[in-house]
């Protein structure tokens, strides 16, 4: 036991060091975001295993308040939930009030945030890739499998969010800035996102983790990048129907979804260990009695509506009153301090340094993209398989089937996901893929006196970027 805690203590400086070296990089150099400056040396398989924890550090980011800080994926649901009608900050001030109406600068710091911590990511997966010559081979293959879906989630993120983005599929040196500041099509990323995941998917990586690349998560990743470009339905069915055959299930009491981590359901999280480097403080802002902003991620009016109509047993889980302000509600996956009324502990003893789990795919998830795939775009279904799926996820809840001979529509399954994911960062994506984002968010946006136009549903080009690269890299339209 003592020579794990070593290694896995030798695992975490030397991480610790590499993000060090990247993260500076960054934001102290006017360098590319994927070049590698200094030697790195690869010796040994275990030098691999480093960089590839050093992949996760990258996502789970740094919890912080330095803005040259990479934050990872703790900055994510600025720019997905309070972009859609489900969440808005508390007092609708400073930078992150951008986001809820759809006022959003090439300037704002949490986009630029973002941006650079997700092409960080990339760097750390490029790396493991550039290094492979020092795997064994029996190992090879899955190492490369795993570099690979890392790459993939990020690109996926960053090409729904940007449109047509740079895309750097190896270590650049100082001066290959063409590569860096050329923007591609996003069918070129769509491409290189597929062609990763199908590797992963064969490298022989198994689901014993459910915190790093697993092949049910490459499937259940793959199948949503098939929704999303909207072809190849039948493929992301049998991916979906794969993952569903591969052991996972739904935890019988919602609750436990959020409270009871690495759970059945999990099929690929984001750890974080409480009070610790390891933590995260997202949740916290998500209240603002114990955050350091004026409350984030807050409940509007609308997805109350949604969720007290069609969540059942999910509702108490999803919002709940501010105790500080009755009038306001907030969101109740991931309380960091714990809910007694709601039998929740609390995951540290700082609510600013969580452990709160973030969660990416979970099996809900793959079931109701089980009936999307099995709808394949039209406007309805009444595939008993496509039922079988989405009863599961109504049964849970404690909300009526749907049984023979009626059918699922799409607006249905709209409904469906946004009730079951609320503020897990799908909403916004989900408006889009089924193309309803214009006329939700046009009247949300009407609603709330907000300033929504076609050109925010993709997020401006950071202007930093835009400035290092002296004007080869373009703005998105609108910005």
């Amino acid at each position: 036991m003592k020579n794990i805690i070593n290694k896995i203590k030798h695992i975490v400086v030397v991480g610790f060091v590499l993000f060090t070296i990247t993260s500076c990089e960054d934001y102290l150099s006017p360098e590319p975001s994927s070049v590698l400056n200094a030697a790195t040396s690869f010796e040994s398989e275990d030098d691999l295993e480093t960089a590839l924890v050093n992949m996760y550090d990258g996502i789970q980011g740094v919890n912080s308040t330095d803005t040259d800080d990479n934050h990872g994926i703790q900055y994510e649901f600025y720019i997905t939930e309070m972009r859609s009608d489900n969440s808005r900050t508390k007092s609708s001030e400073g930078e992150s009030a951008q986001f809820e109406n759809f006022t959003i600068q090439a300037t704002n710091g949490i986009v630029s945030d973002y941006y650079i911590s997700f092409y960080n990511i990339i760097f750390r997966a490029n790396t493991v890739l550039a290094n492979l010559d020092v795997a064994s081979d029996a190992n090879r293959a899955k190492i490369e499998g795993e570099a690979k879906f890392v790459r993939a989630y990020a690109y996926f993120n960053l090409v729904r969010l940007f449109g047509d983005i740079p895309l750097v599929t190896s270590i650049l040196s100082p001066t290959d800035t063409a590569i860096q500041f050329t923007r591609v099509d996003t069918a070129s990323v769509y491409d290189l996102i597929e062609s990763d995941l199908l590797e992963a998917i064969d490298s022989g990586i198994d689901n014993s983790s459910k915190s790093r690349a697993s092949k049910a998560g490459a499937q259940a990743l793959l199948a949503k990048v098939y929704l999303t470009t909207g072809v190849n339905y039948l493929d992301a069915q049998i991916l979906c129907e794969q993952v569903m055959a591969s052991g996972f299930a739904l935890e019988s009491d919602f609750k436990d979804v959020f409270y009871n981590e690495l759970n059945n359901e999990i099929i690929f999280s984001i750890g974080y260990v409480g009070d610790s480097q390891d933590s995260q403080g997202f949740s916290a802002e998500f209240l603002n009695a114990v955050g350091r902003t004026s409350g984030v991620n807050y409940a509007t009016a609308d997805v109350r509506t949604a969720l007290d109509a069609f969540g059942g047993d999910r509702t108490p889980y999803s919002y709940r009153v501010d105790i500080e302000q009755p009038t306001q509600f907030q969101n109740a996956k991931y309380i960091p301090d714990g809910d007694s009324s709601l039998g929740i502990a609390a995951t540290s003893t700082d609510p600013t340094s969580a452990g709160n789990d973030w969660i990416v795919l979970r099996y809900a998830d793959v079931l109701l993209m089980h009936v999307e795939a099995i709808m394949a775009g039209g406007s309805s279904t009444t595939s008993q398989a496509a039922r079988d799926s989405f009863n599961a996820i109504r049964l849970r809840a404690n909300m009526p089937t749907v049984d023979a001979p009626a059918g699922i529509t799409k607006q249905e399954l709209l409904d469906e996901r946004r009730v079951e994911l609320a503020f897990e960062n799908h909403r916004l994506y989900d408006l889009i893929r089924f193309g309803e984002a214009q006329n939700v968010l046009s009247a949300f946006s009407t609603a709330t006196n907000a300033n929504f136009t076609a050109a925010d549903l993709l997020l401006p080009i950071p202007q930093r970027e835009i400035n290092l690269s002296q004007g080869v890299l373009g703005q998105n339209p609108g910005y």
